[in-house]
């Protein structure tokens, strides 16, 4: 039972990226073992502020455990681990890792929920300024990620901001019950993320 949980996870984990699918191959890049180390300690620690997060009054009045993930990216497959024996699980990536393709990736994430976030603080259409001062802590690192993990190539162009814009209507509760998804979304792609940045800092890719 322990085993199929543990591939059962991991199935779903790759499900949530899979109908956003698109694909990737602009340059990023590379990151040295011991930047890719300090970034996985920054995104564990973003990893608790997003539980903080989720445990405060963003969550007020709504009862929905909906996971959504709109970040057109595909991180859990393209950061799977070269070896995943388990033929339980159907949907895991059978050619080899991609350092650049799994960092590129990541970059997309961020970019995508920095702009997300950023817009929702700027828009009007929110309950009140308690969820700015909820959100600032983890925009803020988000974009000290993008900042000081070097994730982020100068010429590289995003259109994450035209799309976050798109995300919020009229209807104050309605845009923080999206958020309150969103988050929940993006806590499990920073769990995928921290596994892949610890994976690339074991240099067990280059084997």
């Amino acid at each position: 039972m322990a085993i199929f949980n543990i591939c059962f996870s991991s199935c779903v984990l790759l499900m949530l990226t899979l109908f956003t699918r698109t694909s990737t191959g602009l340059p990023v890049r590379a990151l040295s073992s011991v930047k890719c180390r300090e970034c996985s300690v920054l995104f564990r620690d973003l990893l608790l502020n997003i539980t903080e997060l989720l445990n405060s009054d963003l969550r007020y009045g709504i009862t929905s455990d909906e996971i959504v993930v709109k970040s057109k990216s595909d991180t859990a497959v393209a950061c799977a681990p070269n070896l995943i024996q388990n033929p339980g699980c159907m949907m895991q990536r059978n050619s080899s890792f991609s350092e650049s393709e799994c960092l590129h990736n990541i970059i997309k994430d961020l970019a995508h929920y920095s702009a997300a976030i950023e817009s929702y603080i700027n828009s009007t259409h929110r309950r009140s300024d308690t969820e700015v001062q909820l959100l600032k802590p983890t925009l803020g690192m988000i974009q000290s990620l993008r900042k000081n993990c070097s994730l982020m190539p100068d010429e590289e162009e995003d259109s994450s901001e035209v799309e976050a814009a798109q995300l919020w209507g009229n209807s104050s509760f309605t845009n923080r019950q999206q958020m309150y998804k969103m988050m929940r979304g993006f806590y499990v792609r920073t769990i995928t993320i921290s596994r892949a940045m610890g994976y690339i800092a074991s240099g067990d890719h280059r084997n």
